[in-house]
């Protein structure tokens, strides 16, 4: 017997389109130089992030509608997060233009590599790169002395370096798999 597909009306989802619907809200907070509002709010957004997956696989709620709107969701407020934190000149436009072209570029590349009938699932690094994205940003945000922003400049250059080692990673990820699919295709009609 088939299992019956969750709705898309499911806690999972809210929080995804909460997420969605509150980037404006930080985007106006970071831009307004409403500081510790705009990292309050970037904390809970990330929490959200984590939760609306956990309890997605915990419960049995994973939806198409929810496979789609997290991902848009994550690059939707990392991207806002960093080009405001360029509006107000806390972070230099070449992380933000680097970052956008590897996140964008990756996506693209997945969704190809998806009509062709490959695969290519988050990697651990990825995980990495989108934990040392998150906390950078949320240290650009938070007002410190000055003396401690370096520590956020070292972090956002972890990310950085983080994030196009890892999109080199996938790229050549689905380049294999690419192979491996036309070579098991290949031998097949023989």
């Amino acid at each position: 017997m088939t299992q019956a597909k969750p709705s898309n009306f499911n806690l999972p989802n809210v929080l995804t389109s909460l997420r969605i619907l509150l980037i404006p809200v930080f985007a106006y907070l970071v831009i307004s130089q409403r500081m510790w509002w705009a990292f309050g709010l970037f904390v809970a957004l990330m929490i959200t992030d984590k939760l609306d997956g956990d309890i997605a696989r915990a419960r049995n709620l994973v939806t198409d509608f929810g496979k789609i709107a997290d991902p848009i969701a994550d690059k939707a407020l990392m991207i806002t997060a960093l080009v405001c934190l360029n509006i107000i000149g806390k972070l230099w436009w070449w992380v933000t233009i680097v970052i956008v072209i590897r996140e964008l570029g990756i996506t693209l590349w997945r969704m190809a590599a998806l009509k062709r009938g490959v695969v290519l699932p988050a990697s651990q690094g990825g995980k990495i790169k989108t934990a040392l994205q998150s906390l950078a940003v949320a240290m650009f945000l938070c007002p410190m002395p000055q003396w401690l922003m370096y520590v956020s400049y070292v972090v956002m250059g972890a990310a950085v370096i983080v994030t196009v080692l890892t999109g080199a990673q996938y790229v050549l990820a689905g380049q294999r798999e690419a192979r491996k699919s036309a070579g098991s295709g290949g031998s097949s009609r023989g």
